[in-house]
């Protein structure tokens, strides 16, 4: 250790002390900003439709960080806390969500197609499962090139009964390719439970099908979805192929804004708000009410400043309308 500095703490045995404090903050940033959406979404200021993952920030806050500069991003179109864990710009991201010139894609992706190439994010799929077969061209990519980079795919357990994911981790199977298969469980795949849905009991059984490593992981642990993704990025850089993983979880809201949730139960919702990965992470890093308060309410002013930058920022010209469309 060099003199002058302090080893730090590591939390849970895999994070330290600095950082595990930087993801609560984030955390707590990516709610504040979904919950600022909702509210900008009725008063018609947001366009489209939108995806909010309140409930489920544990895996963007513990899978971002496992992984390494230079590694890519497959996101969900429920993926706006991956998208801060990746280390997204959160004025340039509001920018986006709201339709400006100056947003990550000029506006023209929005909630769900958001990214950022340059840094690696290839973005958000609107389609379910449709970054499954992306994945194995990015993989096959990375192999090609012989790099040590890795690519992580977010998607949910509907996407996991689309012919997309056989197909995909068929192939990333057999060309041994370095890619990382996130499955965020949040028990519904638009109003269709998970006990309907499939007859196993983990998705991660189905990784066996194909001969790679399958896991299934609290998805409302932060620590337990870090050692994951990092374990699955170390097999990966070592030429040990894909990795199927579970992350158990559920989402608080809707699964969009036109959902009426008629589906489930207010107990059942009540049920999981006990285990929320928030206040959970917050115990387990020992902060005390009046330090989270502190927390929150930077969170909402670096939101409310987020929002007054992209309410003041220009929007697309109507006569670059037809720029970036190829079909």
């Amino acid at each position: 250790m060099a003199e002058g500095k302090k080893e730090q703490q590591l939390i849970g045995g895999e994070i330290e002390r600095s950082k595990a404090e930087d993801l609560l903050y984030k955390m707590v940033l990516t709610r504040t900003f979904e919950e600022n959406a909702l509210e900008m979404f009725a008063l018609g200021k947001v366009h489209g439709t939108m995806h909010v993952s309140i409930g489920q920030e544990a895996i963007a806050a513990g899978a971002g960080p496992a992984l390494k500069e230079g590694d890519y991003l497959l996101n969900t179109h429920r993926g706006h806390g991956h998208f801060l864990m990746w280390g997204g710009d959160l004025n340039l991201m509001m920018s986006e969500f709201l339709g400006k010139e100056n947003g990550y894609c000029r506006g023209r992706g929005g909630s769900m197609h958001i990214a950022d190439v340059e840094s690696n994010n290839l973005g958000a799929q609107g389609i379910v499962a449709g970054n499954l077969p992306i994945s194995v061209g990015v993989g096959l990519s990375i192999k090609i090139r012989k790099t040590k980079q890795v690519v992580l795919t977010l998607f949910g357990d509907g996407a996991a009964n689309e012919g997309a994911f056989h197909e995909s981790l068929n192939m990333a199977s057999i060309w041994n390719l370095p890619v990382i298969y996130l499955c965020e469980n949040n028990q519904y795949a638009m109003s269709m439970a998970f006990e309907r849905a499939f007859r196993i009991e983990q998705i991660s059984d189905r990784a066996s099908a194909y001969g790679i490593k399958g896991l299934t992981v609290d998805g409302n642990d932060v620590i337990a979805v870090h050692q994951a993704v990092r374990e699955a990025a170390d097999r990966a850089r070592e030429g040990q192929g894909s990795t199927l993983i579970e992350a158990i979880t559920y989402r608080y809201q809707g699964h969009s804004k036109s959902d009426r949730q008629l589906y489930r139960t207010r107990d059942e919702v009540k049920k999981w708000m006990k285990k929320d990965p928030i206040p959970r992470f917050a115990k387990l890093l020992d902060i005390d009410e009046e330090g989270f308060n502190k927390i929150e309410e930077k969170a909402k002013v670096d939101i409310k400043n987020a929002v007054d930058f992209a309410e003041n920022s220009p929007e697309p010209e109507l006569s670059t309308i037809m720029e970036g469309i190829y079909a």
